[in-house]
């Protein structure tokens, strides 16, 4: 059987099991308030779903709920996201832990290197579409489904099975998550994913939804990708892209969607020194290529943590030192594990600008 025919077959066998928002919120009943963390710098998928689920807790638990920003939040469209939704956003080292206080962890799972915090919070419930395993005994509810796109589309599900009013705000925000995730191509959607779309797409607000997808971009975007395309070389269908200094960790993410476009190119990865960390952000084209458990097999084995989905994933390396020569030296350690999984010959990388190229530019 395929991989989408099994989920597809999962999918319709739930349907006949007891309705899973329903015990959900049916354990919370013992706390006298919740909180919804994720992880750290949080995309529109953690944002849209820590957003959906306050508003499916307080309806019909009526407990009070803060949701929670574990870092900064840097990519110039989340920011945006973040203030024309006028979400309210608590920073997560001010979350002062309690045993009535009910932790929800969404788009993300305990103790994958991704949070900034790890025994402070008795987690109660888990709920994610990632590859990444993490940390998952003793939680007392999992809602785990690594066939669907978004964990922005398992929340509307709940919102949905409960029969409750979806705000505009709450639509917009889980319509825009669930959005993001299915970017690119091929798209990693479900039949789940594709039935919350249309059905959050008549309530959204569809000005605010343009405004989020074209927020003005810093100086320091187009430095880095000027850097990275400077720094890019060419290994068969697998491109490589290197840049020094981060001014902030989302700017890999974001050339690399870029790089992934090249018409020659199957796998494109940026890599770039921020915090004294190699991040790494990994972009295919190949349908069901388990980026996230690829890249999760090669930092693991450098010290490093990793994860994601099919096409896209993320991670990062320690690094002991950011001299110039222990930064080269990691990242000539990570390409050659990196062309040896991907099995491409390892040879002296091609230029996709060629130096020539650029002393010409700066005359």
């Amino acid at each position: 059987m395929s991989r989408e025919s099994a989920e597809l077959v999962g999918q319709v066998k739930t349907s006949s099991a007891p309705r899973r928002s329903d015990r959900f919120l049916s354990g919370l009943s013992d706390f006298q308030a919740a909180v919804i963390v994720s992880h750290v710098h949080p995309d529109p998928d953690s944002l849209g779903s820590m957003v959906g689920l306050a508003h499916l807790i307080e309806t019909c638990v009526g407990i009070p709920v803060q949701i929670t920003r574990d870092g900064p939040i840097c990519r110039a469209e989340n920011r945006m996201m973040v203030e024309t939704l006028d979400l309210p956003l608590t920073a997560i080292e001010k979350i002062e832990w309690s045993d009535d206080l009910a932790v929800v962890m969404v788009d993300s799972q305990p103790k994958t290197g991704r949070h900034s915090f790890n025994g402070e919070a008795n987690i109660y419930a888990v709920i994610d579409h990632h590859q990444t395993p993490g940390d998952l005994d003793a939680i007392p509810f999992l809602d785990i489904r690594r066939g669907v796109g978004a964990t922005c589309s398992l929340v509307t599900r709940y919102l949905l099975e409960q029969d409750i009013a979806i705000p505009e705000h709450v639509a917009t925000s889980l319509f825009y998550g669930i959005e993001t995730e299915l970017s690119g191509y091929p798209r990693e959607a479900s039949v789940l994913d594709d039935a919350a779309l249309q059905t959050l797409y008549p309530l959204i607000d569809r000005d605010v939804i343009a405004k989020i997808k074209n927020a003005p971009l810093p100086e320091a975007f187009y430095e880095t990708l000027l850097q990275a395309l400077q720094s890019s070389f060419i290994y068969d269908k697998l491109l490589i892209s290197w840049v020094n200094d981060l001014s902030n960790p989302e700017l890999c993410s974001q050339c690399v969607e870029f790089l992934i476009r090249h018409e020659g190119i199957r796998w494109a990865i940026c890599a770039g020194v921020h915090d004294n960390r190699l991040v790494l952000s990994v972009r295919t084209n190949v349908a069901q290529a388990q980026a996230g458990e690829i890249l999760g097999g090669v930092v693991q084995k450098m010290g490093g943590k990793a994860g994601g989905h099919d096409r896209r994933a993320g991670g990062f390396i320690p690094l002991a030192s950011t001299s110039s020569t222990a930064v080269e030296q990691v990242q000539s350690e990570f390409r050659r594990r990196v062309l040896k999984t991907l099995q491409v010959e390892e040879t002296r990388g091609r230029r996709l600008v060629s130096r020539g190229e650029m002393l010409k530019n700066l005359g």
